[in-house]
């Protein structure tokens, strides 16, 4: 029997093809719009299928939306991972801030979708458990620079904290800017990042709380 006019012009997917092509548009949507605002219906309208599909695939929004954000925070711990092969530690940061800047310029729409407010059900795989593993990698770093110089290692942790929360805020920020190149927003991150953590002091005070 041949095919009827109105789907003379369709090709029939896999069920792994169409799961990788609602992947795709939840990906869109949920960058364009966010979490609350993107439906199913709307889903299943882009991907010209039928509500039960998308809930036979992903059970409904919440597990569409599990599997993009899951998918991009390995994609973006994979890349600053890849990214992160230098001895020294100035090298190191420059790593870092680069892979970041690549992935928010490469995949846009993945980094929208990290750093959109997440559905209570997502607490732990969002952006903010993406850089609290990266956080955890520099502080091995920084806890090994701070024994060498006599600094406090336990320290390490609120520093790292500090530097890997720096350069996610810029990033936010350039992700709508795109200015400067991010070659110099890289620079500039490191220039305040390490001229800073080479003229540390061994014990610092605040100046308006000295003598009370």
């Amino acid at each position: 029997m041949s095919d009827s006019p109105r789907n003379a012009g369709r090709v029939r997917m896999s069920a792994a093809q169409r799961r990788e092509q609602l992947i795709a548009i939840g990906r869109q949507l949920f960058a364009e719009r966010g979490f609350d605002a993107t439906s199913i219906e709307e889903v299943a309208a882009r991907a010209k299928v039928s509500k039960p599909v998308v809930y036979e695939h992903f059970g409904g929004k919440e597990g569409l939306y599990a599997v993009v954000v899951d998918r991009e925070v390995r994609a973006l711990l994979d890349r600053i991972t890849t990214a992160l092969t230098a001895g020294h530690p100035r090298e190191l940061l420059e790593q870092a801030a680069l892979a970041l800047l690549d992935y928010i310029e490469s995949e846009t729409d993945g980094f929208r979708v990290l750093v959109r407010e997440s559905p209570v059900m997502s607490a732990t795989g969002n952006f903010s458990s993406v850089l609290n593993d990266v956080a955890h990698q520099a502080e091995h770093v920084l806890g090994a620079e701070f024994k060498r110089r006599d600094y406090d290692p336990r320290l390490a942790e609120l520093y790292s904290q500090a530097l890997v929360g720096m350069v996610a805020l810029v990033g936010r920020w350039w992700l709508e800017v795109r200015k400067p190149r991010k070659e110099t927003v890289a620079a500039h991150l490191v220039n305040i990042a390490w001229n800073g953590l080479s003229h540390l002091e061994a014990k610092p005070t605040l100046m308006t709380r000295r003598g009370r």
